[in-house]
């Protein structure tokens, strides 16, 4: 079974789940901010913007809509799928892996970096802010563990 090349430990399936619940989430917000960029819709005060040099939540919404939710959903459907694109390889820096697994690092790195400037740049901290950064040291950790590792590298 596990010499199936289609075989994933439990531990990739709980990666991928999280990478797809990651990507579920972000982009809805991330659309509601393009589309209402002052923050209405999500009744953010504008007050919120006052600590920034933003004069909308537009840029922020597109940013949170394309690395915080589209690319994590296309990392877990690359970990699962394992495509064989080779052009993320022109940026992949571990070229001993499968470029999935470097992109699952970034996904990780890409929220625990959002969150902190979220809370640096508006001040408070609340508990998604916590369960967010969690959530990507969880990524971090899970792509790091030495199956995963070995599921994704490369063999020459």
């Amino acid at each position: 079974m596990k010499d199936d090349p289609t075989y994933r430990p439990p531990i990739i399936w709980v990666l991928i789940i999280l990478q797809f619940l990651l990507g579920l989430g972000a982009p809805m917000s991330g659309l509601i901010l393009i589309l209402a960029p002052q923050g209405q819709v999500m009744q953010m005060p504008l007050d919120m913007r006052k600590t920034t040099s933003f004069a909308s939540f537009l840029l922020l919404g597109i940013l949170l809509f394309i690395f915080v939710g589209m690319y994590p959903l296309a990392v877990a459907y690359s970990l699962f799928e394992r495509p064989s694109w080779s052009w993320p390889d022109l940026v992949n820096p571990f070229k001993n892996r499968y470029w999935a697994w470097a992109a699952s690092l970034t996904v990780g790195v890409i929220v625990i970096i959002w969150m902190c400037v979220q809370v640096i740049t508006f001040g408070t901290i609340h508990f998604l802010h916590v369960l967010y950064l969690a959530w990507g040291v969880a990524i971090i950790l899970l792509t790091l563990d030495p199956s995963v590792r070995r599921k994704y590298a490369r063999t020459i």
